[in-house]
């Protein structure tokens, strides 16, 4: 894998003139040197040449970077080859390791004459441009699936994460779990049928290791050395190659872990307060981290250390998330602001928040002058994904907004995502016999977590509602629409003006508690029959705070959700 310290100085920081895609964020080798310049004039003419240079890149349609390319250098032939005979190459063997990867998994040859090669190169091509690219909501049965519970915490589940076969989980208790999903979970994510699998075994998640921390009082103030949290864990994250397991906590430390037997391999002090945020770069072991000291922090792991920091926001950072561009999107909390980070260019782009949620008029017996309810937008909580150039957020007034990278205002709004709470009950919050009901309207149900799946249209939403919602973007990319919830027939849903609603006297809710955390896992190898795996963490207070406390389990929950039908992929069925 490509990391930051493997290339020369002189590259890391250099303005591109074009969009950074990946095909773009390839450096030159460093053994490479700059000739000394005679007069003025000649750098800008050497800047254009080598900016030509590295858009002539952009041409090709074949993903270069994911074809393993044998002995090149020592080859003679193939360093003396032209332009053209080379993406020849590289097209062809792109093609023979389609061909390989198609035989291990046991494809017949109708199968591969249904386009199946064809499509994996559309789909290679679409994620190079990180473009939405794959329209898969409308495929997906909600309703079948049902919840499995998996737990070994006696406090809140803060944050969850999937690196096939493996799940994480990890607690307030300062506790860091490993799971291995079942066999059957696995077979139904890679396509296998019914009949191959032992309808026996269990569904649920088995335990494989566990490590906690130490929340004693001498540990915190003597033993500086100590290679673990110290405090309650926030956030976790776990690399694409399944060799790291990242932990952020309320000690400020970041741990990183191996993944095969949860031992520590090392331990980051740099943040000044707790650490709300981990996330991965799609594809590499490079390391984002977002904390209430107001900063993004970029890790390296491949050797472990630390790389540089990004300021700007007013208030803590809350959420994060990255896709395969070298960037980033955080959300500032009461700053109510989301920030698009250029690591290239060294640049962020400013969204401002803010908005009303949603107005009700109702108008009392007798009186025609209308009464209003606002709910304003006093925090944005968490923040998704969608492609290179469009995300979603969550706010605290139920708010679910779609940016933008060309629009400084929300796109898009779906107010009251997640309905109201239910109203209070004047007699346990009032000493009175027959006390009245209390003229306080209802609130919404805040949006605690998000996550998608990658370059599609169709990400997920939870609160404390008692479900997991699914959300479709148009095709457009201008506006959004509710899919249905995870667990919950189509026929419990109602439209109360602003959203889909859970009638909870008529319906019975997957699970009781807090969703803190969402992860999502899918294996795209382009058959139709594909399942994806949704782990949430789930408690009884927030992971933020203990401001909030409902009657549910601290745990983790799995909904396995089936496909109905073939996904569009680039438009077409």
């Amino acid at each position: 894998m490509s990391s930051f310290f493997t290339v020369p100085a002189s590259q890391r920081k250099r303005k591109r003139s074009g969009a950074d895609t990946p095909n773009n964020s390839s450096r030159k080798p460093s053994g490479a040197s700059k000739p000394p310049s005679t007069s003025a004039s000649r750098p800008s003419k050497k800047r254009q040449i080598r900016d030509e240079e590295i858009s002539s890149d952009d041409d090709d349609s074949i993903d270069s970077a994911s074809i393993v390319s044998t002995a090149e250098s020592d080859d003679e032939s193939v360093q003396d080859e032209t332009e053209a005979e080379k993406r020849l190459r590289l097209a062809q063997q792109y093609l023979d390791n389609l061909r390989t990867e198609t035989e291990e998994h046991g494809f017949d040859a109708a199968e591969i004459d249904r386009d199946y090669i064809a499509e994996r190169l559309k789909s290679s091509v679409a994620e190079t441009h990180g473009k939405l690219y794959r329209h898969i909501a409308s495929s997906l049965a909600l309703s079948s699936s049902l919840p499995i519970q998996f737990r070994h915490a006696f406090k809140s589940t803060t944050a969850v994460a999937i690196c096939s076969p493996y799940v994480y989980t990890a607690t307030k208790d300062v506790a860091l779990i490993k799971w291995q999903l079942p066999e059957s979970v696995i077979n139904s994510v890679t396509g296998t049928t019914a009949k191959e699998t032992n309808q026996e075994e269990s569904r649920k998640p088995k335990q494989i290791r566990c490590v906690k921390g130490s929340t004693s009082r001498g540990v915190r103030k003597t033993d500086a050395t100590y290679q673990g949290h110290i405090d309650s864990i926030l956030c976790l994250a776990a690399s694409p190659d399944g060799k790291f397991v990242a932990t952020g906590g309320r000690d400020s430390r970041i741990v990183i872990w191996d993944a095969e037997n949860l031992k520590p391999l090392r331990v980051f002090k740099h943040h000044r307060d707790s650490v709300n945020g981990l996330v991965f770069r799609r594809g590499t072991n490079q390391l984002y981290s977002c904390s209430s000291d107001r900063t993004i922090k970029l890790w390296s792991l491949d050797e472990l250390t630390y790389v540089e920091t990004l300021f700007g926001h007013q208030d803590e950072v809350v959420g994060i998330d990255a896709l395969a561009y070298e960037r980033c999107v955080s959300v500032g909390a009461r700053d109510k602001s989301a920030r698009l980070w250029k690591i290239i260019d060294e640049t962020q782009l400013v969204f401002r928040g803010g908005g009303e949620g949603r107005i009700r008029r109702r108008r009392g017996d007798g009186d025609a002058q209308a009464e209003e309810e606002r709910y304003v937008e006093g925090s944005i909580d968490c923040v998704c994904m969608v492609d290179e150039e469009y995300f979603v957020t969550g706010s605290d007034n139920g708010s679910l907004s779609l940016w933008s990278l060309f629009k400084k205002k929300p796109v898009f709004t779906v107010p009251l995502a997640h309905g109201l709470q239910p109203p209070i009950d004047p007699a346990k919050h009032s000493a009175e016999a027959n006390p009245e009901p209390p003229k306080i309207p209802r609130q919404p149900y805040q949006v605690t977590a998000l996550a998608g799946i990658p370059y599609s249209d169709t990400f997920f939403s939870g609160s404390w509602d008692g479900c997991i919602r699914a959300w479709k973007v148009s095709q457009d990319k201008k506006s959004m629409e509710s899919v249905g919830m995870i667990g919950v027939e189509a026929a419990a849903e109602t439209e109360d003006g602003a959203g889909v609603r859970l009638d909870d006297a008529e319906t019975k809710t997957p699970f009781r508690g807090v969703v803190n955390s969402l992860a999502v896992y899918e294996k795209t190898s382009g058959r139709e029959d594909e399942s994806c795996v949704i782990v949430a963490g789930i408690g009884q207070e927030m992971r933020m705070g203990r401001w909030l406390k409902i009657k549910g389990r601290n745990a983790a929950v799995m909904f396995v959700i089936d496909r109905e039908g073939k996904a569009k992929v680039n438009g077409e069925s």
